[in-house]
């Protein structure tokens, strides 16, 4: 049975059941506790929690997840998978076991022919928690399985919760037996490779309270019960396929075979290949889903999740295939191919997702070839002193210059016999970033945890939003929190976060910054508000200072935002649709948002393309931009459905998370985009709009900026003073300066380089006197002197080959000169064949010149180069060099 009919079953078989079938969720986690979805469950959280009420009582979903914690396992095991997929139906205080358990049994037992999965029920078998009596019944009294496949585990197999206090309950898990080739008979509890875990019912019917582990106290039932259960697709599908294991499936496998058939692989001849082709095949699909879902490859996050399987898949295919050719488009077109049953919008993102991956491919090429000459090197010297440990800085230089993952570095390290000083590099890696998070979790969330946050929503529900109409609001104070705290009041001088029942105020979100104005209890205090977020969906957290008096819960206050910022934002919120119309128009629909931000008077737009507009296509955008501006076009909004939207032909952002009901901003044909933000009237709003510039900001990912109104017209009016006074000092007219500009920036360039030559030369001249200064120590002639002032890099290394020719090859013959070029030392070591016959090599010696300047260096054995940061330690680098060319 292929893998897209067991989702239309499975979701077919509950829907007739009376459960609403749920679209799988965005990778891309709401849950700011996590980066990405892990479980079949995390876009139900809010209604298990309470936080939230859903509008059906009964589910169904197949979910899109992503796990990394096990990414070194992939490949090397039968199940373990970075992307996978969760079947499950979910009741919110509907049915409970009495229905769940029969629910999944008739499913997977039922013939094909009646719509089942038509596993053979002596094959399955059961277990439940320890003390559930009920469950157990049920199984044996209700639906007929044989008590003696029935097995009762403890808490830490068949007992669920969230981690932290709430929700938990007994579980109880299907399994099917692979039979006696792949181990013992017993049941799960004996053997958990021949039995196999393929549907797990989770039953959530107490309250747990604090504790660790699964050590913590049942506080009592649950005033609902809930069901949430989950069935890994890949696993299903290995067992109704017949095959091992979740590489070989039919979605899977497709990816894996055409990996092999480029690579001249053969897979199943050898091990260590084979692992190498699944660990292809499922980073490959991984990457294509999270790129789908919007995530750009990156140094943090979901980002830097994206970039790992990327470069773990290119670096396995360059092994596997022995060449630098590039295999990822071939393989990234076969994976959508074979998701495109299951996930259908992933044609319309085929672009997209081509153009990211590519990129990313061609960039990685660039880093490997740096990279593995810089690890090559710090290899070789962590073995010349004898190491077996490649330093954590070294590893933290890969990462921080070169974009090497650490993954990989650890594992370059291991096929060279060394292992790596992680807790160096994380503590590195820690200091680089401990500044921008706690930037970030001051600007998104405060000083508060997040469980501060829930309970907040839990008790205030979704905050009113008004904003789309009204500039102030009448509101009631649901929440106060100061210093991270809930608080009943606060004073003058405090900081502080304030839930209201409605507000007029913007809160960050969708690229629109958030408003500011003021919250004003009549006679008793103001709070200046200055900023707006959403740490939990439907939550509006107003962070500000209380200026005067004070602020109590339950209070009412009058909420008013500044008008004239709102309105600057909003012409840049429009402009920013504008421009990705314009875009689009001159590059193609391939150019889609990857991100945007809009404040007053300026904005900056990110958009996926391979290489730079040109100025001549940045002026075809401004002038588009401009001419709808002039048309005076009217600016709508409408709420649809989802469908209805995409239907009309509207713009889903890539990886935007939607509803089942959107709001549509429409500029008549020109932009139709699902948008939650502010916007102008009408397109003269905007007065107009002028791009500032275009630059690369990622891989694959392009940034427009612009002002927009006044601070359009205020750029042009200083850009058209600078232009005036160019033209009157160079005595040309306007129009004929960038020729003039030309014309002299050559001439310079030219002077420049002469000059250069001279000065290289005059240089090189000293060539002679250096050589016949020439001193023997030990059995060689040493060279070991400052070079002439003035010496660049370049100029040292051919100075330093050039003396080394005067001295000839009939004796050992070192050189080894340091200079200072942009305040830091380098040192040039070389040896003639003489001296390398002799045992004297350029890469060692160069090694002892940059340790005494406080560096390191590498090279060759017949030239090397190094560098340090203590110019003033020059000297006495040269006589380390004497002092140890003396002792062979």
């Amino acid at each position: 049975m292929e893998t897209a009919e067991i989702v239309r079953r499975f979701l077919g078989f509950f829907e007739k059941k009376g459960h609403t079938v749920v679209p799988s969720a965005s990778l891309i986690a709401e849950d700011p506790t996590l980066l990405l979805v892990p479980a079949g469950m995390v876009p139900f959280k809010p209604y298990f929690l309470g936080q939230r009420t859903p509008s059906y009582d009964t589910a169904t979903s197949v979910q899109k997840c992503i796990r990394t914690k096990d990414i070194e396992e992939v490949g090397k095991t039968s199940r373990h998978a970075t992307f996978f997929q969760m079947l499950g139906n979910f009741s919110f205080g509907d049915y409970f076991k009495e229905r769940a358990i029969p629910l999944a049994w008739e499913l997977v037992t039922s013939p094909v022919e009646e719509g089942g999965f038509g596993i053979d029920p002596e094959r399955l078998w059961v277990t439940v928690y320890l003390d559930d009596d009920e469950a157990e019944r049920i199984w044996r009294e209700d639906v007929g399985v044989d008590p003696e496949r029935i097995q009762r585990m403890g808490k830490e197999e068949n007992y669920w919760d969230m981690g932290v206090p709430g929700p938990c309950g007994p579980c109880s898990e299907i399994f099917y037996d692979r039979g006696p080739e792949y181990g013992v008979e017993g049941g799960p509890a004996a053997d958990e490779n021949r039995y196999i875990e393929i549907w797990n019912l989770v039953f959530m019917q107490y309250e747990r309270g604090e504790g660790s582990g699964k050590d913590y106290p049942i506080l009592g039932e649950l005033p609902k019960k809930n069901i949430d259960t989950g069935m890994g697709l890949e696993r299903l599908a290995a067992v109704l396929q017949g095959v091992d294991n979740i590489y070989e499936t039919d979605i899977i496998g497709r990816v894996l075979h055409r990996a092999a058939e480029l690579t001249g692989s053969v897979y199943g001849e050898d091990h260590e290949r084979d692992v190498m082709l699944r660990v292809v095949a499922d980073h490959v699909r991984s990457a294509v889903m999270l790129v789908g879902d919007g995530v750009k490859p990156g140094n943090e996050k979901a980002g830097y999740v994206l970039r790992r399987i990327l470069r773990r898949s290119i670096r396995n295919l360059r092994l596997l295939s022995g060449t630098d050719t590039f295999f990822l488009h071939d393989l990234t077109a076969v994976s959508i191919d074979a998701m495109k049953d299951i996930y259908p919008d992933l044609l319309d993102k085929a672009d997209v997702v081509h153009g990211v991956i590519d990129t990313e491919e061609r960039n990685f090429a660039d880093t490997l070839r740096a990279g593995t000459t810089l690890f090559g090197r710090a290899a070789e010297r962590t073995r010349a002193q004898g190491g077996t440990v490649f330093s954590g800085a070294d590893a933290f230089q890969l990462h921080d210059t070169y974009g090497f993952p650490i993954d990989l570095t650890l594992e370059m390290a291991a096929e060279q016999g060394l292992s790596v000083d992680e807790t160096a590099f994380r503590e590195l890696m820690q200091r680089q970033r401990d500044t921008a998070k706690a930037d970030a979790k001051a600007k998104k969330l405060g000083n508060a945890d997040i469980s501060l946050y829930a309970g907040l929503h839990e008790n205030a529900g979704d905050t009113d939003f008004l904003g789309y109409s009204d500039t102030e609001s009448e509101s009631s104070v649901r929440g106060i929190v100061v210093d991270g705290e809930g608080v009943p009041s606060a004073k003058e001088g405090d900081k502080v976060e304030i839930v209201l029942d409605r507000t007029p105020f913007y809160a960050e979100s969708g690229g629109q910054i958030a408003d500011t104005g003021t919250l004003t209890v009549d006679g008793r205090g103001v709070v200046d508000v200055e900023d707006v977020q959403k740490p939990l969906p439907g939550l509006f957290m107003h962070r500000g200072t209380v200026r005067s008096g004070e602020v109590v819960l339950d209070d009412t206050v009058r909420a008013r935002i500044d008008v004239d910022r709102r309105r600057a934002i909003e012409r840049s919120h429009s402009a920013t649709h504008l421009i990705h119309s314009a875009l689009r128009n001159a590059l193609g629909p391939s150019a889609g948002q990857a991100g945007s931000e809009n404040r007053p008077g300026r904005l900056r737009f990110d958009f996926t393309a391979d290489n730079a507009l040109g100025a001549e296509r940045i002026n075809e955008v401004e002038e588009e931009v401009n001419t709808v501006l002039s048309d005076d076009i009217a600016v709508r909004t409408e709420e649809k459905s989802l469908d209805e939207a995409l239907d009309m032909g509207a713009l889903a952002m890539f990886g935007e998370k939607y509803g089942d009901r959107v709001r549509v901003v429409e500029m008549s044909d020109y932009s139709i985009e699902l948008c939650g933000g502010t916007h102008v009237g009408s397109t003269s709003r905007l007065g107009i709009v002028k791009l500032l510039g275009e630059s690369s900001i990622g891989s694959g990912v392009r940034r427009v900026e612009a002002a927009v109104g006044a601070d359009a017209f205020k750029r042009l009016s200083k850009e058209s003073a600078l232009v005036g006074q160019l033209s009157e000092q160079l005595k040309t007219p306007r129009e004929e300066l960038p020729e003039r500009i030309d014309a002299m920036v050559s001439r310079l360039r030219s002077a420049e380089k002469e000059i250069e030559r001279l000065r290289a030369a005059q240089v090189l001249q000293a060539a002679g006197e250096i050589a016949s200064g020439a001193r023997r120590h030990g059995s060689a002639l040493v060279v070991a002197t400052e070079a002439p002032e003035g010496a660049s890099g370049d100029d040292l290394r051919k100075l330093v080959l050039d003396v080394r020719g005067r001295l000839g090859e009939e004796e050992p013959v070192v050189v080894a000169m340091t200079a200072v070029p942009k305040d830091r030392p380098v040192v040039v070591v070389a040896a003639n064949k003489a001296a390398q016959k002799a045992g004297i090599k350029a890469g060692d010696l160069v090694g002892v010149a940059a340790r005494a300047l406080g560096g390191g260096g590498g090279g060759k054995p017949d030239i090397a180069q190094g560098g340090g940061s203590d110019p003033a330690k020059a000297d006495e680098a040269l006589r380390a060099v004497e002092a140890r060319v003396a002792s062979f």
